[in-house]
């Protein structure tokens, strides 16, 4: 095993001993913290009816990044070309992150009902202010030099846009889109606890009105697994479509 894949997987490994050996030793209750081993067992048991709500679930995430990026695209576009239009938007953008989602998902459920929309549009919420914030800072951002030069061999402002100022961006957007998706299961799981009939996060609450403590970790071990595989397949992504960045990497670990 690689040795920046061992430090991580041993210390989980070494939590979850620890874990199973102090409740264990206290003898604490399943129904107040279940035991590792029982919350693996419950997930055997419970697989199909975990899996099931699994693919809500994920189906739910998937499109709500896919709408946040087909949204953040146009925007970021749009207030990078119109000032006066940043300096509307830009605001409204902070507002959307400083109001809960709490308080959002009932009027979401009160307006598209218990459809997947609402949940799609709670998961969309949160992904979308990270990804257009680092994309259009990624746009600002690319090199004068370069664009200068472009201006001056007659290029015109979308030549531009395609071959400096967007490819410039695309770390930047990866940066966001790796923020956005390891946090896309919030907005789903919130959504689906206000108002839905399937899902994980509509198990988690029935699991806890019949205190079935396990079967919430076991729900929360498979979010956790979502986000996981979200951000680093994200990164995969990152290095197939960006091999330099790679490359610098390999040169900061040998330096």
């Amino acid at each position: 095993m690689d040795r920046r894949n061992f430090y991580p997987v041993f210390i989980l490994l070494a939590l979850i001993a620890v874990w199973e050996f102090l409740v264990r030793l206290f003898e604490v209750p399943s129904y107040i913290l279940p035991p590792p081993s029982g919350i693996f067992q419950t997930f055997a048991v419970n697989f199909s009816l975990l899996l099931r709500h699994t693919l809500v679930t994920l189906e739910e995430i998937l499109l709500g990044i896919i709408l946040a990026l087909a949204l953040a695209f146009p925007l970021a576009l749009v207030m990078f070309f119109r000032k006066s239009l940043e300096r509307a938007f830009y605001p409204l953008l902070i507002a959307s992150q400083a109001i809960p989602v709490f308080a959002l998902a009932p009027l979401f459920v009160y307006w598209f009902g218990y459809s997947i929309l609402s949940k799609v549009l709670m998961a969309a919420l949160i992904v979308f202010f990270p990804i257009t914030l680092n994309l259009l800072q990624g746009i600002r951002d690319a090199d004068r030099d370069l664009v200068d030069l472009l201006w001056v061999a007659g290029a015109t402002k979308w030549q531009i846009l395609w071959k400096i100022r967007f490819p410039w961006a695309l770390p930047f957007l990866f940066a966001g889109l790796k923020i956005g998706v390891s946090v896309s299961t919030i907005g789903a799981v919130i959504g689906e606890w206000v108002g839905s009939e399937e899902g994980l996060g509509y198990l988690m609450l029935h699991a806890n009105a019949q205190l079935r403590i396990s079967l919430i970790f076991a729900s929360i071990l498979i979010l956790s697994a979502i986000g996981l595989a979200l951000f680093y397949g994200v990164e995969l992504l990152e290095r197939a479509l960006l091999p330099w960045k790679r490359r610098d990497r390999k040169w900061e670990e040998k330096g």
